[in-house]
C-alpha cells in the first residue's frame, strides 16, 4: 500500500481578521471588569492593543482595531451596559477621547513603522549598491566585470541575466547557443539603445527583455533578463536602474582603458621605431662609411705597408664596431620575444674573463686594466655566452665614459652560494636623474661619446635576470661609476657529492 504525504501550504490569516481577533480575546478577558468602578482600565488595556497591532499591520486594520475598540468598550463597559447610549457625561467626554486617542496613537504608529521601513529598504539598497560599486572597482577585466554582475543582480532580484558586450569595433559578441529571439532583441537594443521584448513597444512578443548598457560615451553592451523580471515589473525600482549605470559604467571603464593602453602602447612603439630608426641610421652610417672609404682607398690608390697596415686597421675595427651593433640589436630581438633559453654549465671565471679583454684588446689598450679575482674562487654554472655578453657591455660602457689613461677595475668574489662582479671606473659618473634609466632601452646621456645605441646595459640587465640574479648601479664618492652584479650559483662539490 502506497501512502501519499501532501503538503499544503496554510494561507495566511488575513490582518483584518487578525486584528479582529485581537480586539475580542481582549473584551473577553477584561469581562470581570466590566460591571465594576475599574472599567475605565480597560480603555487603557484597549489602547495598548490597538497600538500593539499599529505595529504589525497597515492602517486599514489599525483603523478597523481602533473603532471596533472603541465601540465594544462603550457597549459592554460603560454603563448602561449593552447598549451604546451613554448616562454620564464624564463616559461621554472619555470614550470620544479614547476614540480620538486610538485612532491617532493607530495612525501615527502605522506612519512611524512605515517611515522605518523605507529607510531600512533604503539602507538595504545603499548596501546593495555600495557592494556592486566596491566589487565592480576590484574587477581587473571585462569578464570580471560581468561575472561580478550577474552574481549580484541573482542575489539581489532573484534571476540570473545574460550580458553581451561589444568587442571594442561597436559590434556584439554573441555566445555560439544564443537562441534567435535573444539574439534579435539584443541587437535591436544595441543598436536603438532602448529596452526591447516582452513589456516594451518593440518585440513585446518575446519572453525575454533585453536592457541596453549605456555608459556616459560609450554603449557597452546588453542586459538580458526573462520574462519574470517583466511580470514582476520591478525593472522601474530605482535600484535596478542604478545597477544597470554602475554595470554600464565599470564596462565603460574598461573598454577606456583598453583603449588607452593600446593608445599608449602603439605612441611608445612609434617612439621607439623614431628613436631606433635615427640611432641605426647614423650607428651603422659611420662604420660602413669608415669600411667603403678604407676599402676605396686600398682599391684604386697603391700605399706603402704602413699605410695599407692602417686602412687594414680601420676596416677591422669599423667592421667590429657594426659586429656589436648587430649583435645587441639580435641580442634584445632575444630578450624582446621571451625565447631566451640560459644553458648553464660549470665554467672558471677567469677563462670569461680573458676570453673579454682579449677581445676588447684593441678598445682597453689607452686603459689600465686591474682585474682581482678571488684566491678560492669556485667554479661557477653559468651560461657562458650571456654572461660573456653582459661583461663585454659592462665594460665597453665603462671605456666610453671614463677618460684615457684611467683606471677600470674588475672585481670578483662569492659568497654563500653567489658570485659578486664588481665593474669600477674612475669617470664622471652617471647624472643622479639618470641613475634609474640607464637600463631602459635606447637610453643614452647627453655627453656620451659617440657609438652604440644605447642597448647594452639593457641587454646586460636581461642576461643577469635570466640567470635570476640582480644588477645594480651607483655612482662612487670617489668619482666614476659602480656596477654590481649578484649571480646565484650552485657549489660544485655539493653537486658531486649529489650525482655520484
Amino acid at each position: 500500500m502506497k501512502h501519499t504525504i501532501i503538503n499544503r501550504k496554510l494561507k495566511p490569516i488575513h490582518p483584518y481578521l487578525l486584528s479582529l481577533l485581537a480586539i475580542s480575546v481582549t473584551i473577553v478577558l477584561c469581562m470581570p471588569l466590566a460591571k465594576t468602578e475599574s472599567y475605565h482600565l480597560v480603555s487603557f488595556i484597549l489602547l495598548f492593543v490597538v497600538s500593539f497591532i499599529a505595529t504589525m499591520f497597515k492602517l486599514g486594520p489599525v483603523l478597523l482595531a481602533s473603532s471596533v475598540s472603541a465601540l465594544a468598550w462603550n457597549y459592554y463597559f460603560i454603563p448602561p451596559h449593552y447598549t451604546f447610549h451613554i448616562a454620564q457625561t464624564d463616559d461621554i467626554l472619555i470614550f470620544g477621547l479614547f476614540f480620538i486617542i486610538a485612532l491617532l496613537n493607530g495612525i501615527l504608529t502605522t506612519r512611524i513603522r512605515r517611515q522605518e521601513q523605507l529607510v531600512r529598504e533604503r539602507e538595504a539598497r545603499t548596501n546593495d549598491l555600495l557592494q556592486l560599486t566596491k566589487l565592480l572597482a576590484r574587477a581587473g577585466h571585462s569578464s570580471e566585470i560581468t561575472d561580478v554582475a550577474i552574481s549580484q543582480i541573482s542575489q539581489r532580484f532573484g534571476i540570473t541575466p545574460q550580458i553581451y558586450i561589444q568587442d571594442g569595433n561597436n559590434n556584439l559578441v554573441l555566445s555560439e547557443t544564443i537562441t534567435p529571439d535573444i539574439s534579435e532583441i539584443v541587437q535591436l537594443t544595441f543598436r536603438n539603445q532602448q529596452c526591447t521584448g516582452a513589456g516594451t513597444s518593440y518585440q513585446s512578443h518575446s519572453n525575454h527583455k533585453a536592457f541596453p548598457l549605456t555608459g556616459a560615451s560609450i554603449n557597452t553592451g546588453v542586459l538580458v533578463v526573462s520574462h519574470v523580471l517583466s511580470e514582476s515589473n520591478f525593472d522601474q525600482n530605482p535600484l535596478w536602474d542604478a545597477f544597470l549605470v554602475q554595470i554600464a559604467n565599470a564596462l565603460e571603464r574598461d573598454f577606456l582603458s583598453r583603449i588607452a593602453q593600446k593608445a599608449s602602447f602603439l605612441d611608445e612603439s612609434a617612439r621607439l621605431y623614431r628613436t631606433l630608426f635615427n640611432s641605426i641610421s647614423h650607428e651603422f652610417r659611420i662604420p660602413v662609411a669608415t669600411i667603403m672609404g678604407a676599402s676605396d682607398t686600398l682599391l684604386n690608390e697603391t700605399h706603402n705597408g704602413e699605410i695599407r697596415l692602417e686602412l687594414y686597421n680601420e676596416i677591422n675595427t669599423a667592421s667590429r664596431r657594426l659586429n656589436r651593433l648587430i649583435g645587441n640589436l639580435l641580442n634584445m630581438s632575444r630578450l624582446e620575444s621571451g625565447f631566451l633559453s640560459v644553458r648553464r654549465d660549470w665554467h672558471d671565471i677567469n677563462d670569461l674573463i680573458n676570453k673579454v679583454t682579449n677581445e676588447l684588446e684593441e678598445e682597453l689598450k689607452y686603459f689600465n686594466i686591474i682585474i682581482l679575482v678571488a684566491d678560492d674562487m669556485p667554479l661557477v654554472k653559468i651560461d657562458f655566452g650571456l654572461m660573456e655578453q653582459v661583461l663585454y657591455n659592462l665594460i665597453i660602457n665603462a671605456s666610453q665614459h671614463t677618460a684615457d689613461n684611467s683606471e677600470i677595475e674588475l672585481l670578483v668574489s662569492h659568497n654563500i652560494g653567489e658570485m659578486i662582479i664588481t665593474i669600477n671606473d674612475n669617470g664622471s659618473g652617471f647624472p643622479p636623474e639618470g641613475l634609474e634609466h640607464v637600463f631602459d632601452k635606447f637610453y643614452r646621456i647627453n655627453d656620451s661619446k659617440p657609438g652604440g645605441l644605447g642597448l647594452g646595459l639593457s641587454i646586460a640587465k636581461g642576461f643577469v635576470e635570466a640567470h635570476g640574479g640582480k644588477i645594480h648601479l651607483e655612482n662612487r664618492k670617489e668619482g666614476g661609476a659602480c656596477f654590481t652584479i649578484w649571480i646565484p650559483t650552485e657549489d660544485p662539490y655539493i653537486e658531486q657529492l649529489q650525482t655520484t
